[in-house]
């Protein structure tokens, strides 16, 4: 039984910390240096570029990171895994080996590909139409990645997998896993689903911040999986931010829906997930339990919606409703009235207080946003519209920006394709092909054995009573939220087994339907229990509507969302709030 792997990230999104490669290589030892580049957005922004450059469609800031630490992994025997191939590995891949040669660096690259389905839409349900996407990724698994690795290559990148696959195919590859070895692969899952967004593990974006002591920029996760598919996720020693049962709680709950988590090598059984602070900066996964992955792939389609744009007025003072009214009245008759555009979208957004101490206090904003396919009417021909009524229309008019012309914004699709529809292939550093084939799959929703987590003491305190008093949510929960296409979620968790329960009670679909505010009042809410890691699980149907890059709502991604909640007031037991 060979040690534990570890598996360093240095990259959360396309656009992440440069720096995080060298600081992750250099600040101690790792095995692995991955990172995740791909978001759904990210998808159609590589779209737009690989339509401009067909020789791009790549993430190019992988490039500049590798620069930096490509001698120092071969060096060191470090291998590099990532997904920043985007829609063009094998382009990613030839520029890796040219970067090497220039630096005088001898490393094997690898590619993984097949994800890509812009040649053949037929399989993928529900049919894609007439309007054929600008892109369609199939999400693709870690054993294209664990053979790479087994063929000796050093880098390894790939199109569309899962973000979790980037610690999967290493702890597979390393610990020489059966593709049904289900509860590894599950502990795999659950460690790379905690470092894929780099410091959000370890004290980003977290809604205890009283706890960070440590307030320097976070070092990044790591993630050290054994054999048996248990992890621990750390950070290098003296670095900033924090890992604790808290950090990692969020992170596990993050853009999550059902706690069945389906995945192209297996089903991942949150709720069967135990933490446990085993040192400073050092939490134990323990607990996953997996089963067959479904006989489907999960597909992202993003098409071109058309064009948008937004100008937002600013209202001071006094009677700021009939100000706004009278905007939004005098903008369209000036612009020929709403129905000149496929889409309108107008928004008050109160910051104002009464007597305010500073001018700013005293504002709000009317945001406006029209969709159109022509871009001419949603252009300059809008936001110039705005300008006309500049000198004709309330006291103290102004504007947050001068005009502005329309940008093309695109429409994210979910969808599904069989397994037998996507060739997942993996091109060695000397051409040779390999089409990876499938693990077992199970048809039908999937299903578990009971969670061991069904006994936890979580699951069976009692909800306190006694007194109550008003206090926001946040005082007793913390939250973290992001996007699901055009869904939202809000992983809610407590701090003791008390405040779950008292959670578990109270937090209905119907309260937090009404904690949530007028615009959740006509959603799907579902809410789902993981009472061994004290959390619950929010999902807001159609809270985005066509997904992040159509969103007019102001958080298009609703990473402020679970913030919102923790500030609504609740009848809280005094119980929980003693010492608050």
């Amino acid at each position: 039984m060979r040690a534990p792997i570890r598996i360093g990230n240095c990259s959360g999104f396309y656009g992440d910390r440069i720096s995080a490669a060298r600081e992750m290589v250099e600040g101690g030892p790792i095995d692995v240096l991955c990172g995740d580049y791909l978001a759904e957005l990210t998808m159609l922004i590589l779209a737009k570029a690989q339509a401009k450059d067909p020789a791009g469609g790549y993430a190019r800031t992988f490039l500049t990171q590798m620069e930096q630490v490509l001698g120092t992994c071969a060096d060191r025997g470090i291998k590099v895994v990532a997904n920043a191939g985007g829609l063009n590995p094998a382009g990613l891949a030839a520029a890796l080996r040219e970067l090497a040669q220039r630096l005088g660096v001898p490393v094997r690259v690898a590619h993984v590909e097949g994800d890509d389905l812009r040649g053949d839409f037929a399989a993928i349900t529900p049919p894609v139409g007439e309007a054929k996407p600008v892109s369609a990724n199939a999400y693709l698994g870690g054993w294209g990645i664990a053979e790479a690795l087994g063929a000796g290559a050093d880098v390894v990148v790939t199109g569309r997998v899962t973000d979790a696959s980037l610690v999967v195919g290493p702890a597979a590859w390393w610990h020489g896993w059966e593709r049904s070895d289900w509860d590894p692969l599950a502990g795999a899952v659950a460690a790379g689903h905690v470092i894929e967004c780099g410091p959000q593990a370890t004290g980003g974006n977290y809604a205890f911040l009283d706890e960070v002591t440590d307030r320097r920029y976070p070092g990044f996760p790591i993630a050290e999986v054994a054999a048996d598919g248990s992890s621990v996720i750390t950070k290098h020693e003296g670095t900033g931010g924090l890992v604790s049962v808290g950090t990692v709680t969020a992170q596990l709950l993050y853009e999550i829906a059902e706690p069945a988590y389906l995945g192209p090598d297996v089903v991942t059984h949150f709720d069967t997930i135990t933490l446990r602070q085993q040192a400073d900066h050092r939490v134990e996964i323990t607990g996953a339990t997996g089963s067959p992955p479904p006989e489907t792939l999960k597909v992202a389609l993003n098409d071109v919606g058309g064009f948008r744009n937004t100008m937002t007025m600013v209202l001071t003072g006094l009677d700021v409703e009939a100000k706004a009214e009278f905007a939004e009245q005098q903008l369209f008759d000036v612009l020929g009235g709403r129905d000149r555009f496929a889409d309108v979208d107008v928004r008050l957004l109160r910051f104002d207080s009464p007597d305010a101490p500073t001018n700013e206090q005293a504002t709000a904003h009317l945001r406006v946003t029209v969709k159109d396919p022509d871009p001419r009417k949603v252009g300059r021909a809008f936001s110039s519209g705005i300008m006309e009524v500049a000198l004709a229309g309330y006291a103290g008019f102004h504007t947050t920006t001068p005009p502005t012309s329309e940008s093309a914004y695109g429409v994210y699709r979910p969808a599904a394709v069989p397994r037998s529809s996507v060739n997942h292939v993996l091109v060695l550093p000397d051409g040779e092909r390999r089409v990876i084939p499938d693990p077992p799959t199970a048809p039908g929703p999937p299903t578990a054995p009971v969670p061991a987590a069904a006994a936890a003491p979580a699951a069976q305190a009692p909800a306190p009573v006694g007194p109550t008093r008003r206090a926001p949510l946040g005082a007793v929960l913390g939250a973290r939220s992001g996007d699901k296409g055009g869904n939202a979620n809000i992983g809610l968790w407590a701090r003791d087994d008390a405040g779950y329960a008292w959670a578990r009670e109270h937090l209905t679909v119907d309260r937090l339907r009404g904690l949530l505010g007028p615009e959740a009042a006509d959603l799907r809410i579902e809410r789902f229990e993981l009472p061994s890691i004290r959390a619950l699980n929010v999902v807001v149907h159609g809270l985005l509507g066509e997904g992040v890059a159509s969103s007019t709502r102001p958080d298009a991604q609703a990473k402020g969302l679970g913030e919102y909640l923790r500030s609504r007031l609740v009848d809280v037991p005094d119980a929980l709030l003693t010492g608050s």
